[in-house]
């Protein structure tokens, strides 16, 4: 970041592209940051429950600059991947399923269905991690001596494929939102549902 807000080249050869298009960088990086910050919150069911209107505000926000991240990390990841074809592949293919999640996400609560907005949603955030462990395996692939530049298509191809397996066993596991619990559990305890006398 500081070689990107000043202009020159880092050392490290990998970091060239980001100043080399420093508009297409900022306009991947900080939307991107901002929806990765902000989206663990949006999961909370502690926080949504408590502030709805607020969640739903601050959706929109990131909603918004997810998306414009994951349209720039297309056009960054497709045409200067730092790993050639097998990483600019993967970053098409991830990225177009990152921006289907979205849409997907934002179509269901606009039908105020929070079921598949959150299982949407879920999908999303995975893909959006993803890209911090591709790390761990470019690290893995070092070790085993690995070139870097070739270690990164499998790197990107593992790592995502892995947080969308993961994603979708943990709505596998988890599939409807604690909000659907708790209105059960209310209407349960509802007088009519308990089968206490109604009021007259």
């Amino acid at each position: 970041m500081p070689n990107l807000a000043a202009g020159t080249l880092p050392e490290d050869e990998f970091d060239h592209r980001y100043v080399e298009q420093p508009w297409l960088a900022y306009l991947h990086l900080t939307p991107g940051v901002l929806y990765l910050l902000g989206a663990p919150l949006q999961l909370a069911y502690r926080f949504r429950s408590r502030h709805y209107t607020f969640h739903r505000r601050l959706g929109r926000v990131l909603a918004g600059a997810a998306m414009i991240s994951g349209v720039f990390a297309l056009i960054f990841g497709g045409l200067f991947s730092y790993g050639g074809l097998p990483e600019a592949s993967a970053a098409v293919v991830f990225g177009l399923w990152f921006l289907t999640c979205l849409v997907l996400a934002v179509r269901a609560i606009r039908r105020d269905d929070i079921v598949h907005h959150r299982r949407w949603m879920i999908r999303a955030f995975a893909i959006g991690i993803g890209i911090g462990t591709t790390r761990i395996w470019l690290a893995l692939f070092g070790v085993a001596g690995l070139d870097f530049a070739s270690s990164f298509g499998p790197a990107f191809w593992i790592s995502f494929s892995l947080h969308a397996l993961l994603a979708e066993l943990w709505l596998r596991a988890f599939p409807n939102p604690p909000e659907l619990a708790q209105e059960s559990l209310d209407s349960s305890l509802s007088p009519r549902a308990a089968g206490a006398p109604s009021s007259p």
